[in-house]
């Protein structure tokens, strides 16, 4: 999949592979970690290739997030919250590691984008969630990017 997406990407003039960048690391599992590689591969400067993958995934993500809240939103109009929560193993998690947890550990397991709706959709702050699924984009997309441009000399060689 990722070898696909890089040749989606490649397909574009130069001059706009940054914009292809952006645009795969907005499909969730591919997210910034894969986006960034992708990105410093294709030839983008480091920070450039970085900077887009986040871009892409956390535009992503705002959509997931507000979609999410918006539903919530119309779903509990006028009702009062149970006593009893539905999904308690969910919950047990969000108690023991909160939004920030939650967003920096989650990404290893779903995307971005579901871990957020998913947050929203259980009445976390929509601000908090957002706030720590960009630092997690972030610190994941830079960790991968830099990994990524450590990695390319030792694979041309």
């Amino acid at each position: 999949m990722i070898e696909s997406l890089q040749a989606f990407a490649a397909s574009f003039p130069e001059p706009l592979q940054w914009l292809a960048v952006a645009l795969v690391s907005a499909i969730p599992l591919v997210e910034s970690y894969f986006g960034a590689v992708i990105g410093v591969v294709l030839g983008l400067p480091v920070a450039v290739g970085i900077a887009v993958a986040v871009l892409g995934n956390v535009v992503s993500m705002l959509l997931f997030v507000n979609s999410a809240h918006a539903v919530r939103s119309k779903v509990r109009a006028g009702k009062e919250e149970p006593e009893q929560r539905k999904h308690e193993k969910l919950h047990r998690a969000f108690d023991k590691f909160g939004i920030a947890g939650v967003s920096l550990i989650g990404q290893t397991m779903l995307p971005s984008q579901i871990t957020s709706a998913a947050l929203v959709s259980f009445g976390a702050n929509k601000q908090k969630v957002i706030f720590w699924q960009i630092i997690s984009i972030i610190l994941w997309g830079t960790i991968f990017g830099l990994l990524a441009s450590a990695g390319i000399p030792l694979l041309t060689r």
